[in-house]
């Protein structure tokens, strides 16, 4: 293979990643936006539904480590094939579903596959791409999420008009499957037994993968599995309740709310691969992963106090301009964070530890967001902006206390 073309397959494969980070919010939010359709043909009610949605969340928050642990065994090509290709099929299939029962059970199977999508596009760009240039990778691999969560909803009002909400759903499902195929055709990865060193051309053995229970023992996972714990609710929040808030604080129309609802997901794409492109920029000048990674965190937090001022903002446009700005800042976070993953667990637990912080943030929403909605049927809206607006700046205090420098922990050096 030819230099130009080796240099090249990498940015591919981010590419791809980027693209099943797309699919995998693409084909979660089809059921938020066929149920009014659904709704004709079967009887749903909000409880059902609810039990739908949690169906998923479960099965989720186990596969987010279990699919991490499976990918840093069997690698991210066939960690990601099994995992787009088995949530494909789980999409089909909700277009077969008859009753609440079937739909619930196919939504469990969705996220059974989902939950291997962030690990293996991440062990991917760990796999692929050089160190210098992994923070702008991953913000790539990950920021298709966004942009999925973006299509999402003008894509299936376009189909559901022309074939259906079952077309829906067997559209989006075959477009995975072609991903699949196409995600096969590269040629296997360099993150197996043997790796290529960036100053050297030998060779290097690759670390032996520790077991479940010592990676458990050590206290830097511990940090990062806390920081999604305390901050993914608010994320949660931004994807489940803005809707709501915009409709029931301010008065808002649906046609309003579409109008307005896409803007901070477009800001998120943006800031995921901006934040990744700044903080390898950081670390070309400095030489310090540290640095690079904690600058760009510490930015992020500062500019996530935005949410203090939804509650204040004159209007709708104004809500959404600082609840943009917050997401945002996610944006940048979330990417340098999750590189800060792959910086001190390398090349043999990366996903595993992506999995496990994963499942923490899952667990998390899933006991919260009922209790979100308690303080705000029983309170207001208030006291959710205040959490948002102070959490990032508390995580980032105490991950500088407990990880003091970003570095490759000694056993995965």
């Amino acid at each position: 293979m030819d230099n130009k073309k080796s240099n090249l397959i990498p940015w591919l494969i981010v590419f791809m990643a980027f693209l099943a980070t797309a699919l995998s919010f693409l084909d979660r939010q089809v059921l938020s936006i066929t149920i009014i359709r659904i709704k004709e043909d079967f009887h749903v009610s909000d409880v059902e539904y609810g039990f739908i949605n949690t169906a998923f969340l479960i099965s989720y928050a186990i596969m987010f480590t279990g699919g991490g642990i499976l990918i840093d065994k069997y690698g991210s090509r066939l960690g990601l094939a099994f995992s787009v290709g088995l949530w494909s099929i789980a999409t089909m299939l909700h277009g077969l579903a008859n009753n609440v029962f079937q739909f619930g059970f196919f939504r469990f199977i969705l996220g059974l596959g989902e939950g291997g999508a962030f690990p293996g596009a991440i062990k991917a760009v760990v796999e692929w791409v050089p160190k210098k240039r992994q923070s702008l990778a991953n913000g790539i691999a990950i920021g298709g999420s966004a942009i999925g969560a973006v299509v999402a909803p003008p894509l299936c009002v376009y189909l559901i008009h022309q074939t259906g909400w079952r077309g829906v759903f067997l559209t989006t499902g075959i477009i995975g499957v072609i991903w699949v195929i196409v995600w096969l055709l590269f040629p296997k990865n360099n993150g197996g037994k043997k790796q290529i060193s960036e100053k050297s051309e030998a060779p290097v053995q690759k670390p032996a993968m520790p077991k479940f229970f010592d990676i458990l023992k050590i206290k830097e996972v511990w940090v990062f599995i806390l920081v999604r714990f305390l901050l993914d609710p608010i994320f949660y929040f931004y994807m489940f309740w803005i809707p709501k808030y915009l409709n029931e604080a301010r008065g808002d129309s649906l046609d309003t709310i579409g109008q307005l609802f896409w803007i901070p997901f477009l800001a998120l794409g943006i800031s995921n691969i901006f934040g990744g492109y700044l903080s390898d920029e950081v670390y070309k000048k400095t030489g310090s992963l540290n640095y690079a990674r904690k600058i760009i965190m510490g930015i992020a937090a500062f500019l996530t106090t935005a949410a203090l001022l939804v509650k204040y903002a004159p209007t709708s446009e104004m809500a959404i301009l600082f609840i943009t700005i917050a997401v945002f800042a996610h944006g940048l976070w979330i990417t340098n964070y999750i590189t800060s993953i792959s910086d001190m667990f390398g090349k043999s637990i990366t996903s595993t530890v992506i999995g496990l912080s994963g499942t923490a943030g899952a667990l998390s929403a899933l006991v919260l967001n009922p209790v979100m909605g308690v303080i705000i049927t029983r309170f207001s809206y208030d006291p959710i902006w205040v959490y948002s607006g102070i959490m990032y700046s508390v995580a980032f205090i105490g991950f500088i206390l407990f990880i003091p420098k970003i570095k490759l922990l000694a056993q995965f050096t």
